[in-house]
């Protein structure tokens, strides 16, 4: 009866699970989605721990995971919530690893015969799958905090080192399933370490333009992780659960890199193959910077009758998105066509903008995706591009030798006005200087970028609306 319970409460979880990730595709059901992955969680909790031993570990365990979350999330800036989601991808990894080593050190259920072989075969997949997560997250955690180099570090030779650290990996598979005694944890730990090195390597390849799809990918192998920790436990819910983020991690990972022009193959396996770009001398920045002030840029917006606005992470670094929205709304009611365009990549994961201007109540209908709005920057009187970088460099399409050659961009300098709010003229994250800056139609606001739109919403605010010309 308790099994029945126990598998009637799992189905029930997935079910939640399933219609989470349904709601969690459009921003309109996002909050709804959440809450039904949380009541699917705590379902799964309840239904695992009537099944366990151990209750005193198992409350003080969930308990202290619940306290450190919850200070974890309430206190985490959104501009760091890309850290944050590798951290949380890294613990999961790492989980594995450890779940690996424990049912190799004590299995949780009798063996024989074959089905050692089995289960030693997922101990080894879901170790390896679970340490280059650990470590690969690491580093994205590391690149995005500015611990280490946010550009592409090649190692010399780095195709043989990977082939060979993949070789390595595959043939201690045979003496972890084969041996005895020491052997095969000797196997194991040599695995461990060599799949933690690779995790190391294919991060550290991948440029900042690609660390968005580096989450999301980051993401999936953490689904993966839990996959393959389900099989070493035999717990069909976890199971089930990793599959569904593995799954849908991976997806989003090849929308993004179709977004990016960039070969999925290639990001996988760190900057394998086409795609990588070429060197950063190779782009050539000429002409002066044309400066502008707060009132002017106020002046031009009042004055437009279609507005777009193009975020990037200086708006999420500045926390603007809400006098963003303010402006939004001062000219809307003026009667101006004001619309948002997203990058795929803007930010530092997959829809940071999208969730900062929904936290500041911007419409969801005027907040539109690259493909959406690209063609329509040739008919808009005003761009305003707020702390995005290589998100809008023409070099993309202009210069075949920049790294980031062939990538889709916002084509913001087709408008009649194209307004840069940035604190210099320095590259973007990808380590790639920006030719926008330097066109004739380009104006460039410097400063802090909250500041700065602070600065333009009272000038809105103080401002006549423009007589209508009949």
């Amino acid at each position: 009866m308790e099994n029945n319970l126990v598998t009637t409460a799992y189905i029930v979880a997935s079910a939640l699970f399933i219609l989470s990730l349904a709601g969690l595709s459009q921003p309109e059901t996002a909050k709804k989605g959440n809450l039904l992955g949380i009541l699917g969680m705590a379902i799964a909790f309840a239904a695992t721990a009537a099944i366990s031993q151990g209750y005193p570990i198992q409350i003080g365990s969930i308990g202290l995971g619940v306290l450190v979350g919850v200070l974890a999330a309430s206190r985490v800036a959104m501009t760091d919530m890309p850290e944050m989601v590798a951290l949380l991808n890294s613990f999961v990894g790492l989980a594995a690893v450890l779940v690996g080593f424990a049912e190799y050190l004590q299995p949780s259920a009798a063996l024989s015969g074959g089905d050692v072989i089995v289960h030693r075969v997922e101990i080894f997949v879901g170790v390896f799958i679970g340490i280059v997560t650990f470590t690969g997250s690491m580093i994205a955690v590391a690149k995005l905090r500015g611990w280490v180099p946010s550009r592409a570090v090649l190692l010399p030779a780095r195709h043989v080192l990977t082939l060979g650290m993949l070789g390595a990996i595959a043939a201690l598979g045979f003496p972890f399933l084969t041996a005895t005694g020491d052997g095969p944890m000797i196997a194991l730990a040599a695995m461990t370490a060599i799949a933690g090195i690779f995790g190391i390597v294919i991060v550290m390849a991948i440029g900042g333009a690609d660390m968005a799809v580096v989450i999301s990918l980051l993401n999936s192998y953490s689904g993966l992780a839990s996959a393959a920790a389900g099989f070493m436990l035999n717990n069909d819910l976890l199971i089930i659960t990793g599959a569904l983020v593995g799954s849908s991690g991976a997806i989003l990972s090849y929308i993004m890199c179709k977004g990016m022009n960039r070969s999925f193959l290639n990001v996988l396996l760190g900057g394998w193959g086409e795609g990588v770009g070429g060197s950063v001398d190779a782009v050539q920045t000429e002409g002066e910077a044309t400066p502008t002030t707060a009132a002017e840029t106020a002046e031009l917006l009042n004055n437009a009758e279609s507005v777009v606005i193009v975020p990037g992470y200086g708006m999420a670094v500045a926390q603007a998105q809400h006098a963003i929205s303010d402006i939004t709304n001062i000219l809307r009611k003026r009667g101006k066509t004001v619309r948002f365009g997203i990058h795929p990549v803007a930010g530092r994961m997959p829809g940071h903008m999208n969730v900062l201007l929904a936290e500041a109540n911007v419409p969801y209908d005027i907040v539109l995706e690259m493909d959406e709005i690209n063609d329509d920057f040739p008919s808009t009187d005003v761009v305003l591009v707020i702390g995005a970088n290589d998100t809008v460099n023409p070099s993309a399409q202009d210069n075949p030798g920049s790294p980031i050659a062939g990538m889709p961009v916002m084509e913001v300098w087709k408008a009649q006005t194209c307004i840069v709010l940035k604190r210099s003229l320095s590259a973007g994250y990808a380590g790639v200087p920006n030719p926008l800056f330097y066109k004739d139609n380009t104006l460039m606001l410097f400063g802090d970028a909250k500041a700065n739109v602070s600065a333009i919403q009272a000038q809105l605010s103080a401002a006549k609306e423009p007589a209508m010309v009949s």
